[in-house]
C-alpha cells in the first residue's frame, strides 16, 4: 500500500467510481473510468489488498513476462488522481477494480476512508445495466441518489429501488449512512449485445458525467468507436427477420415513451449541453486535453489488474 502523505492537498476532489462485473454490462461503467484515467494520465497512488476481498478460484491472478521476469497480476482495486483545468480547476480520484468476493462492508469502509482523508466532497459511481432498450436510439442513462437534498439539488431521482444488489448499490447506501453526498450513474446497455465492448454506452456516461459536474471531457475515439458499434450492430440485425423486427418494437416503444420529453424546456437543455461540449473545440472538431495527472509519489511496481468476472445482470440501486 502506497502512503497516503505521498498525494498532495487536492482541490474540490470529486471521486469517480466503477468497478467491472455484476454491475458493469458491457464493461461501460469500468471503460468511463478507464477512459479518464487514460485522458489525464492517472497515476496508481493506492491499491487495497487483494487477498481481504477477493477469492483468487473466482477472479484468479495472471502471469505474464516482464523483460524476460515473471510477473502476477493480482486482481484488486485502485486509486489513481488527476487534475482537471476545465472549466476550472478541480482534482478527481478515479477508483477502478473488480467487484470484491468477501467483506464488502469493510470494502466499502476502505475506500470511504481513502475519500475523508483526502477531503472528498462528492462521490460518482458508475454502473451499466441490461435492458429493453434499442441500440439504435441515444443510451439512457438515469442518475439517482439515496440523499432527498441532493436529488433536489442536482435534479437527480431518489432511489427507490428494492431486490439484489450489487457493491454499487452497498457503496451508495455506504456514503449515505457517512454522510458523503453520492450518485450513482447507471447506462441502459442493450440486452440482446450485452457482449463488451460497447464504446456507445462508455460515451454516454462520460456526457452524463460532464453535465453532473460541469467538466470538459474529451472523447478521444469513443465517437467514432460509437458510430462504428451502430453500424456493426445494424447489420447483424439486418441479417435476422426476428431480430430486426424485435429492434423495431423497442424503437416504437422508446419513441412512444419519450415523446411529452420533445417539449421546449427539454430541447432548449439538449441544445445547451450541445454548446457547452461546443465551446473548447479545436480546429479538428476534438477537444483540448485540458489537465493531468496529480503528482505523487511513483507507484511500487503497480500492476494493472486485467481480470474481469463473467458479467450476468446488474441491478439499479
Amino acid at each position: 500500500m502506497i502512503e497516503l502523505e505521498d498525494v498532495p492537498e487536492l482541490i474540490d476532489p470529486v471521486m469517480i467510481c466503477a468497478f467491472e462485473g455484476w454491475n458493469d454490462a458491457g464493461d461501460a461503467a469500468s471503460a468511463a473510468v478507464g477512459h479518464l484515467d487514460e485522458t489525464w494520465g492517472g497515476k496508481v497512488f493506492a491499491a487495497l489488498d487483494a487477498e481481504d476481498y477477493y477469492d483468487f478460484q473466482v477472479n484468479r491472478p495472471t502471469i505474464w513476462l516482464d523483460g524476460g521476469v515473471r510477473r502476477i497480476t493480482w486482481p484488486t482495486t485502485r486509486l489513481s488522481v488527476v487534475r482537471v483545468n476545465e472549466p476550472k480547476t478541480r482534482d478527481l480520484v478515479l477508483v477502478r477494480g473488480i467487484e470484491p468476493s468477501m467483506r464488502w462492508r469493510s470494502y466499502c469502509n476502505e475506500l470511504l476512508g481513502f475519500a475523508h482523508e483526502l477531503g472528498v466532497e462528492l462521490v460518482v459511481i458508475l454502473g451499466a445495466l441490461l435492458g429493453d432498450t434499442p441500440h439504435s436510439r441515444p443510451v439512457p442513462v438515469s442518475g439517482v441518489t439515496s440523499d432527498a437534498a441532493l436529488a433536489r439539488t442536482l435534479d437527480l431521482e431518489e432511489s427507490k429501488y428494492e431486490g439484489p444488489t450489487g457493491i454499487v448499490g452497498v457503496l451508495q447506501e455506504a456514503c449515505a449512512h457517512a454522510g458523503v453526498p453520492a450518485v450513482t450513474l447507471w447506462a441502459a446497455v442493450p440486452h440482446y449485445v450485452a457482449q463488451p465492448p460497447n464504446p456507445k454506452a462508455t460515451l454516454a456516461l462520460i456526457n452524463k458525467l460532464e453535465d453532473l459536474l460541469d467538466l470538459r471531457i474529451p472523447p478521444g475515439e469513443l465517437g467514432e468507436d460509437s458510430r462504428a458499434w451502430q453500424l456493426g450492430v445494424d447489420q447483424l440485425a439486418a441479417e435476422d427477420s426476428e431480430v430486426a423486427e424485435y429492434v423495431q418494437q423497442l424503437e416504437e416503444a422508446q419513441d412512444t415513451a419519450e415523446l411529452p420529453e420533445a417539449s421546449g424546456d427539454a430541447i432548449a437543455r439538449e441544445f445547451e449541453r450541445y454548446l457547452r461540449r461546443r465551446e473548447n473545440l479545436g480546429p479538428t472538431g476534438e477537444k483540448p486535453v485540458s489537465g493531468h495527472a496529480t503528482e505523487s509519489k511513483p507507484d511500487k511496481d503497480e500492476d494493472d489488474g486485467d481480470d474481469k468476472p463473467d458479467d450476468d445482470k446488474p441491478d439499479e440501486t
